[in-house]
């Protein structure tokens, strides 16, 4: 095929001539992660083979959940919502033996799924709508990728599909609006911008090492970037690879593509005039009061400079020499005052006028159009620069050249990487979405396993190599994974046979001789208890005080954030305005994954319950216990105002009937009726003075509220 190099398993070994090591690479192709997975011909169900695992350890499946309990669980795990009271009712009214069917693809038909899945899959591709590090710059169309995400899982996009969108959409599928948003994953981590003098060449090493880390980490489950140094120490993934891998991304590069039409340009230009006339008084009236001020604080600080700065910065801007001139910037800065400064320096009248104007200021700038759509997109470049292995990973130390290619481990099914820019991630693409590939099936259905399960079949995620847990069935993995590939790689349908089996619907209660036998519970003879993740702790106490704000996808939110965190933030200079929230307090009340996702600034109840930072691809959250959860839940603004919301539904549903009170409160939050011994106190305190929010706070700080049964 003319301007095209074969990667079949000759051309391979032809490549790595130089690497002393690819023949004991070849002879690992044997290790259960890079065999392709065959499907085992019995005994085909999900709970047949976890039968099959118990029965050597003289163990047994749990007795089910209670109906209340499997109701709670199926609809937090799809949706990371609660039941309503009428869901929860009807399903209880229904006793026929499709009753629970029903309410599952009833859960799997929401678009409240999406929103659930798009939490899972951005903790694994580090999604956050900020670059990270000391800029921590905002990407203003970071998020149309997170609403990508969601709008794929709900319409079941096939997965060999979403795969191939998001490595190379904008190769493989031209023209086609979500498969360039999609390319935004290659842009999902964090990124180093900063100031000053730059060095190209590290900066760009640094952006190629985050897209090949990507690939390892979220597709192949494997921890490719051990190579980028040296061979890596256990798994046969030579240091070559490393850098071939790489060098598919060579002419990746990172742009904003418009996506409006000529239409919308013209209507937001006049938009934006009408907005920076709306702001242009304000702030002539504000440089109006400040300008003698600043100029007498700058005459202050002039006096102060070094002789070489002052002279620089009197001599006029045409004379100065090259010295001069770079004194004259400096001194430039040094003389200019600091907000603090000019706040303490306005007499009294004047510093009431511009706190005056500054609050319209800022009231005026939280009207100011969006941008005009873009995705935040990955496209190829017209030039390749070349690939070279790196000594230590310094792109200052060059050992040697290197082509775009994969690891040698891996069979590659005749792939072809073309020779030219273009072409290069379509080739990665299609070998990832292969059906034949060894690892792409098996590590999305073991993250399917764990979201639904609690904790994978490899409970190790991310990382299916040698130093991996190995798969406490690999059965089960591989018929997962040629079934996920047999029923068109439906994301449903693996997640629809998860939830309906018997080993899904068991009781959670622990056993005391079967915990000696499978401490860990790896052969998953109970149902693993799950803490909320601490989103779904923040929605579920929204849907439970009936202030959800359900609308899907759109800009990130900013919500209030506690003093002392802006405080911390913004430590230096005038920091008002810094945080604009929106007026419409409807908007504080969405969905958390809707919420800016700030890697430099989490909220502190977000940072309590474990929310990654964005920094790493995160496949398994952490679950942590210590004081500062309880202090969040129970003393935070936030649990506070809306305990006084909940306790307001309350009694607005209720018409100040006392046991209604107390049984739609326990429904709202545990889903369930209150016992006897439960009605009866949450009565009692009721009607001897205690407060119908502080008992909505009391059962927002239950464990069981937060924990999934």
């Amino acid at each position: 095929m003319p301007g095209k190099i074969t990667l079949a398993f000759t051309l391979c070994l032809a490549a790595f001539a130089a690497d002393k090591d690819v023949d004991s690479v070849i002879a690992r192709r044997n290790y259960w992660a890079f065999k392709a997975p065959t499907r085992p011909q019995s005994p085909d169900t999900i709970d047949g083979f976890v039968r099959e695992a118990l029965a050597p350890k003289g163990l047994h499946p749990s007795p089910p959940a209670t109906r209340e309990q499997l109701l709670r669980r199926v609809t937090l795990d799809l949706t990371g919502l609660p039941p309503t009271p009428g869901e929860i009712d009807l399903f209880l009214a229904d006793q026929s033996p499709a009753a629970y069917e029903r309410v599952v693809d009833r859960l799997l038909a929401t678009p409240h799924y999406g929103e659930r899945w798009a939490l899972r899959w951005l903790d694994v591709v580090r999604y956050a709508d900020t670059n990270g590090y000391e800029g921590d710059a905002e990407r203003p169309h970071a998020w149309r990728y997170r609403d990508y995400v969601i709008r794929s899982f709900n319409n079941d996009k096939p997965f060999d599909r979403f795969v191939k969108e998001q490595v190379a959409g904008d190769e493989l599928f031209p023209g086609d609006r979500d498969a360039l948003i999609a390319t935004g994953f290659h842009r999902a981590g964090p990124i180093h911008i900063v100031g000053g003098v730059k060095d190209e060449e590290a900066d760009r090493q640094e952006v190629v090492t985050e897209m090949t880390g990507a690939i390892g980490s979220v597709f192949l489950g494997l921890t490719v970037g051990c190579a980028r140094c040296h061979n890596h120490k256990f798994d046969p993934i030579l240091q070559s690879d490393y850098y071939r891998l790489q060098a598919i991304f060579a002419s990746a590069q990172a742009k904003d593509i418009g996506l409006h039409t000529a239409e919308e340009k013209a209507a937001h230009e006049w938009d934006v005039k009408a907005y920076e006339a709306r702001l242009a008084p304000v702030k002539k009236e504000l440089a109006e009061i400040e300008k003698p001020y600043m100029a007498m604080l700058s005459e202050r600080r002039k006096e102060k400079l070094e002789p070489q700065f002052l002279d620089a910065l009197n001599t006029p801007a045409d004379k100065r020499t090259e010295a001069q001139k770079i004194l004259a910037k400096d001194a430039e800065k040094q003389i200019k005052p600091a907000w603090d400064e000019l706040v303490d320096a306005l007499a009294p009248a004047d510093g009431e006028k511009r706190a005056a104007l500054r609050t319209q200021m800022h009231a005026i700038e939280l009207t100011k159009p969006l941008p005009l759509a873009a995705a935040f997109a990955t496209v190829s470049g017209e030039k390749a620069p070349a690939t070279h292995i790196l000594r230590v990973g310094d792109v200052k130390h060059k050992i040697r050249q290197v082509e775009p290619g994969l690891p040698v481990v891996f069979e590659t099914n005749g792939i072809e990487t073309p020779t030219t820019p273009a072409g290069r991630r379509a080739a990665l693409a299609n070998w990832l979405a292969s059906a034949k590939h060894p690892l792409t099936a098996r590590v999305m259905v073991n993250r399917i396993w764990q979201f639904r399960m609690g904790a994978g079949i490899v409970r190790t995620p991310n990382d299916f190599g040698v130093l991996g847990e190995r798969p406490s069935n690999q059965k089960l993995l591989d018929w997962l994974a040629t079934e996920f590939v047999a029923r068109n790689w439906s994301v449903k349908a693996i997640d629809r046979a998860i939830v309906l089996s018997d080993v899904y619907r068991q009781s959670a209660a622990g056993d005391a001789a079967k915990a000696k036998i499978d401490p860990d519970n790896r052969l998953y003879w109970r149902m693993n208890r799950k803490r909320m993740e601490a989103e779904a702790i923040r929605d579920n106490v929204l849907a439970a005080s009936g202030a959800l704000n359900a609308r899907l996808g759109g800009p990130p939110v900013r919500v209030p954030i506690e003093q002392e965190v802006y405080d911390l933030i913004f430590t230096e200079g005038e920091r008002d305005g810094l945080w604009p929230v929106l007026p419409d307090k409807s908007e504080h009340a969405r969905r958390s994954l809707y919420l800016l996702n700030k890697r430099g600034v989490r909220l502190p109840m977000m940072a309590a319950f474990d929310q990654p930072d964005a920094m790493t691809s995160c496949a398994v959250r952490q679950t942590s216990t210590h004081a500062l959860q309880a202090l969040s839940l129970f003393n935070s603004d936030f649990m506070q105002e809306q305990s006084t919301v909940f306790a307001e539904r309350l009694k607005r549903e209720c018409a100040g009937d006392t046991g209604c009170e107390v049984r739609r409160a326990y429904k709202l939050t545990l889903a369930r009726a209150p016992k006897p011994a439960e009605a009866k106190l949450g009565a009692a305190f009721l009607k001897n003075g205690g407060t119908a929010s502080d008992f909505c706070l009391a059962l927002l700080n239950r464990n069981e509220f937060v924990y999934v049964p």
